[in-house]
């Protein structure tokens, strides 16, 4: 503690204290320090020891009377709220100087070096250096308090699909993990016909929304229910629900169109197969190789389901091939896909091969054509969907895997293991399907070095697999790498070059 002479004074030489004796220079309150400070104390009535609330599960302050904050230790931000817990008792005094003395992180302590200054005896001017000690104390906030009482969210969105199969689901949920749009998720709920994502903001919700409508066809419509009113301070509590329905077309379904929607998409065949479905569903129509993208407006405007289910689809053997060649569209038609060529295909069902039926039908193939077919056949249309390969022997081969979103299951359907084992071939057979999917490799399996097994199923080189992969270096021991990009140049020879980050 120390004084300062507020008024100059005409006398130059010292004076005696009244109290002490001790010859000091004049003061107004003619009195020592020592004196002085036995006497007076300008921190009388600011606590010298202050509690500071924390939440220990979402790391936040509390700063009276209830807005939590994100505050770093010795932060301005935890300074100032601090110094607002000893406003109303620091009235008196003039604030000169403020900051922190270092203590240990885990004390659950913060202490706070604080110079005041006061007017006191005959207009001197009293300065005092002091510490307040705040003692950290556990609260959980309100958000944190909904959460553990499972009633914590404000928002939900809805997801849902009206098929029997969960492809689009399966593509969904990677692209999820991929761009991480579930993070602000307080949880996820899988029921049967889609999936449940529940936030505490709105906004998160909408973002989430807008990255389905960016990713899927889908159409969505937003809804809320009042929850409560204070009508002290005319402020609303209201629970939102986003409901999100997307297109009920999958991969390798066949559907059938409307004449007006087929003639304006080039004068296409009405029943046509799905190839693929990102933000629009790619179509294409099998007996003029005609392809074509309806995005979700048209669909909803010109709604069409699938003519079969997965399960309909039976297994033929191709018997004989003749490739048409130099086939003519009519006027108005639309692109043509280079990836399919189209031919006169006589099939037989596997379950009749000692009998003399066949079937013929005009479809388009992949030029590396192998014996096992799936088609699906009424009657009158047959249509060649997929190669199909020995299903038990891909499973015990396959060297990768995919992550999951961590959620809860409810009401489950019995094939979801199937479906789940159609999407992983679907992967394998599709490259630029695998281009927005991280895979990652099993460590519990043999690691493959070639990109097609005996049969000439196609299969996931080690080179697209990009997270935490395995390798053995020169030395015979082993390296833990994280491939951060891979690009593959196709010439003469395939080369491969890793940008690689050491752990």
């Amino acid at each position: 503690m120390e004084y300062m002479q507020a008024p100059a004074t005409s006398s130059h030489g010292n004076i005696l204290c009244c109290t002490c004796g001790v010859p000091i220079p004049p003061n107004p309150a003619n009195m020592c320090v020592s004196c002085l400070r036995t006497q007076v104390d300008i921190s009388e009535g600011i606590p010298k020891q202050v509690s500071v609330h924390f939440c220990k599960q979402c790391e936040r302050y509390l700063q009276p009377p209830g807005t939590w904050m994100q505050c770093a230790l010795e932060s301005r931000e935890l300074l100032a709220l601090c110094l607002k817990k000893l406003k109303s008792s620091m009235t008196k005094v003039r604030l000169i100087d403020a900051g922190f003395l270092w203590t240990e992180p885990h004390s659950k302590r913060i202490k706070l070096k604080l110079t005041i200054q006061k007017e006191v005896m005959n207009g001197a001017i009293l300065q005092q250096v002091f510490v307040v000690e705040f003692v950290i104390q556990a609260q959980m906030c309100d958000d944190c308090h909904r959460v553990e009482a499972k009633d914590y969210w404000k928002a939900v969105v809805q997801v849902r699909q009206k098929t029997v199969h969960k492809k689009t689901f399966y593509y969904l949920e990677q692209l999820i993990l991929k761009h991480k749009v579930h993070q602000n998720t307080l949880r996820i709920k899988e029921i049967h016909e889609g999936i449940d994502f529940y936030y505490s903001s709105k906004q998160h919700a909408q973002k989430m929304v807008d990255f389905l409508q960016c990713t899927v066809p889908c159409r969505s419509k937003a809804s809320q229910r009042l929850i409560s009113h204070d009508v002290h301070s005319n402020t609303y509590n209201y629970k939102s629900t986003f409901s999100v329905e997307i297109v009920p077309i999958c991969k390798d379904n066949v559907v059938c169109m409307s004449p007006r929607l087929a003639q304006s998409l080039g004068n296409m065949g009405q029943v046509c197969v799905c190839i693929q479905v990102t933000s629009t569903v790619h179509l294409i129509d099998p007996k003029t190789l005609q392809i074509a993208e309806v995005d979700a407006n048209t669909y909803w405007r010109y709604p069409f389901n699938s003519l079969c289910s997965p399960k309909q689809l039976e297994e033929f053997i191709v018997m004989d091939i003749d490739i048409i060649r130099d086939q003519k569209l009519g006027a108005g038609a639309g692109l043509r896909s280079n990836r399919h060529t189209l031919a006169e295909v006589w099939v037989q069902k596997t379950s009749e091969m000692n009998t003399s039926q066949q079937y013929h039908s005009i479809e388009p193939f992949d030029l590396f054509l192998f014996v096992d077919f799936k088609i699906f056949f009424s009657s009158y249309i047959q249509v060649l969907i997929k190669k199909c390969y020995d299903r038990a022997r891909r499973i015990k081969r396959r060297n990768w895997k995919l992550k999951e979103l961590d959620r809860d299951r409810e009401g489950m359907a019995s094939d979801d293991e199937r479906q789940y084992q159609d999407f992983l071939e679907d992967l394998e057979e599709d490259e630029n399907l695998r281009k927005n999917v991280n895979i990652f490799r099993d460590a519990s399996k043999i690691p493959v070095e070639s990109d097609t097994d005996d049969e000439g199923a196609p299969r996931i080189s080690l080179a697209e697999m990009l997270e935490d992969l395995s390798l053995n270096d020169a030395t015979g021991g082993e390296v833990l790498i994280k491939v951060l990009r891979v690009v593959v140049v196709c010439c003469n020879d395939v080369k491969c070059c890793f940008n690689l980050t050491n752990k």
